[in-house]
């Protein structure tokens, strides 16, 4: 079963829409190889990573002014 089958079993019914990041270790580089799925409407995929992106620069605010 592939990933994607089972986060959707996970999350049943009344999800409109996820979307996951994913990322592999660095090379001895220092690169990552990224991949992002998602499911639903691509809008609100996006509205949901941008509001994750606000929230983690939140949190970066917060550890930073402390």
């Amino acid at each position: 079963m592939k990933i994607e089958d089972e986060i959707k079993k996970s999350l049943g019914d009344n999800c409109a829409c996820y979307v996951l990041v994913t990322c592999t270790e660095p090379d001895k580089d220092g690169k990552m190889d990224v991949q992002m799925h998602y499911e639903g409407d691509e809008m609100l995929a996006s509205f949901l990573i941008d509001n994750a992106a606000q929230v983690f620069d939140e949190r970066k605010k917060t550890k930073e002014s402390k």
